[in-house]
């Protein structure tokens, strides 16, 4: 099961966050078709929040498609996102070899993140296969 959490001092609002973690749980396999995502009555004990909030990011997550509430049972995964595990397994294994390399050459987390993002958003503007 999923666990939240937030960064308060993001900017981002809070359903929006608690949307893109059970998204990037989906893309990881952490969630997968069938899991339950935690009520919203255990989310708002856990992260101090008002119970619209998560009712308004499960919202958000069935209008998409990807879950489905079931009165009386809870919210539930419909679907995954992301590339099949196996594929995420063998990438994940690359990138972390890849990251051991760059550390090694004296990058630092943001150094890895700017040259993260920068080569992901330039292989989709160029749309590199």
């Amino acid at each position: 099961m999923i666990e939240f959490r937030l960064d308060r001092g993001s900017g981002v609002a809070t359903y929006v966050q608690l949307v893109h973690q059970v998204k990037q749980a989906l893309r990881l396999g952490a969630l997968l078709p069938g899991d339950r995502l935690p009520t919203a009555k255990d989310v708002v004990a856990k992260l101090a929040i008002n119970p619209n909030t998560v009712l308004k990011a499960y919202r958000e997550l069935e209008r998409e498609g990807l879950v489905s509430a079931k009165p009386g049972l809870g919210t539930f995964v419909r679907r995954s996102l992301g590339a099949p595990l196996a594929d995420q397994t063998r990438l994940r294994r690359s990138l972390t070899n890849w990251v051991r390399e760059a550390r090694a050459a004296g990058l630092d987390q943001e150094d890895l993140e700017a040259l993260f993002v920068s080569v992901v958003t330039d292989s989709f503007r160029e749309g590199i296969a």
